[in-house]
């Protein structure tokens, strides 16, 4: 039976590169980061070329880079960070975030009820109004931070990020992003768009899993997230996994090197899925719209609502793997808060599916997945 991978918003798989450079390390330079002899000496210096390789992919300096475990982490730490350390009192997002940001903020609120929490509203592509946040950011001197995903997880709606960060910096508010989903996938510049805290993880963009990193601004102070060592210039204690850093600085250097190439095929890719998803179903929706991030695509399919249940467990007896929405919360019955927010009652009880593309994908990969629904 044929294996088909469509979730690559939930992980990707690990390049021959990647693989190459992270068994290298664990073989050649298993020194401790912070030990004084050779052996430390030369697992820093592979530490910190990572740290000026990524640095150099998104134009920050390298001292504003620290390395982390996963996105959700960095998430967590910066929301948590922003409220305790730099007395933020008004936070305002979306209710499509990544939970790592709404639990994360739930359980801000509960610690400081003082904390203004605000809400964007949507259209129904998930996309924000950048009127009402300028007019947020203009009514009220609290101290602010606006926190918004660059693309979200489910549905791919692009946030603009050159126009938040003009108007969070016109403003004097903390810009928070997301950019779990596209860091890797299309170019940012933290400098030009203004952002003062930005989370990725390398597992979306064929590097290993356990490791990411957030962009720091520099001369923001914020307090450690681990305490125990100066690892990290003191901000998150532990010795750092050096065959996974220098595994994510491999990645992200391959995905900018050849961002151009993987961009025009997975989008050629993805508007020949719509086109054969749309033959097959010519009722098909699609969530977030067809100008969606190029690498996701999420649609509602025009059958039975009691197949929803089933869906997913038919594709995967076929080989194929897609996802109904974000892989943490996979175990859930619930319909996605995504969805929630933009889909109608009707259209939330029909079978909604999630596929996500990488460079490794085919047309006949494609054929595939149509035919597999088609019969079910």
């Amino acid at each position: 039976m044929e294996k088909i991978y469509l979730d690559n918003a939930s992980t990707t798989c690990l390049i021959p590169e990647v693989i190459e450079v992270m068994t290298d390390v664990l073989k050649n330079t298993y020194g401790n980061p912070s030990s004084t002899h050779a052996f430390g000496r030369s697992a820093k210096v592979l530490v910190e070329t990572a740290r000026k390789s990524i640095a150099k992919q998104i134009n920050a300096q390298a001292t504003e880079i620290v390395f982390t475990s996963c996105g959700t982490e960095g998430d967590n730490w910066v929301l948590s960070a922003a409220v305790n350390d730099l007395n933020v009192t008004r936070i305002i997002t979306t209710k499509i975030e990544h939970h790592a940001v709404l639990h994360t903020l739930e359980i801000l609120k509960l610690k400081n009820p003082e904390l203004e929490i605000v809400y964007l509203d949507l259209n129904q592509n998930g996309n924000i109004n950048h009127n009402q946040l300028q007019n947020l950011l203009e009514a009220s001197d609290k101290k602010t931070l606006v926190s918004l995903m660059h693309v979200n997880n489910e549905i791919g709606t692009v946030l603009n990020l050159k126009k938040v960060g003009e108007l969070c910096a016109y403003n004097n508010a903390y810009f928070h992003s997301d950019t779990v989903q596209s860091v890797g996938k299309e170019i940012i510049d933290v400098q030009s768009f203004n952002i003062d805290f930005l989370v990725a993880s390398a597992h979306k963009f064929h590097g290993p899993k356990g490791v990411g990193f957030i962009y720091l601004k520099k001369n923001t102070i914020i307090q450690p997230l681990i305490h125990g060592g100066e690892q990290e210039k003191g901000l998150r204690a532990g010795t750092e996994a050096v065959h996974q850093i220098v595994a994510m600085a491999k990645a992200l250097e391959i995905a900018y090197q050849n961002l151009e190439n993987y961009k025009n095929q997975i989008s050629e890719l993805k508007n020949y899925a719509i086109t054969s998803l749309k033959t097959a179903f010519p009722d098909l929706k699609i969530n977030g719209g067809e100008q969606a991030f190029y690498n996701i695509l999420n649609i509602v399919l025009p059958v039975s609502a009691d197949k929803t249940a089933m869906i997913l467990f038919y594709l995967d007896m076929q080989g194929i793997a897609v996802s109904r929405g974000s892989a943490c919360q996979s175990g859930s019955i619930k319909p996605s808060h995504v969805l929630a927010e933009i889909l109608s009652p009707t259209d939330l009880l029909l079978p909604s599916l999630r596929i996500s593309f990488s460079h490794f994908n085919t047309k006949s990969e494609i054929d595939y997945l149509v035919k597999a629904l088609k019969n079910m």
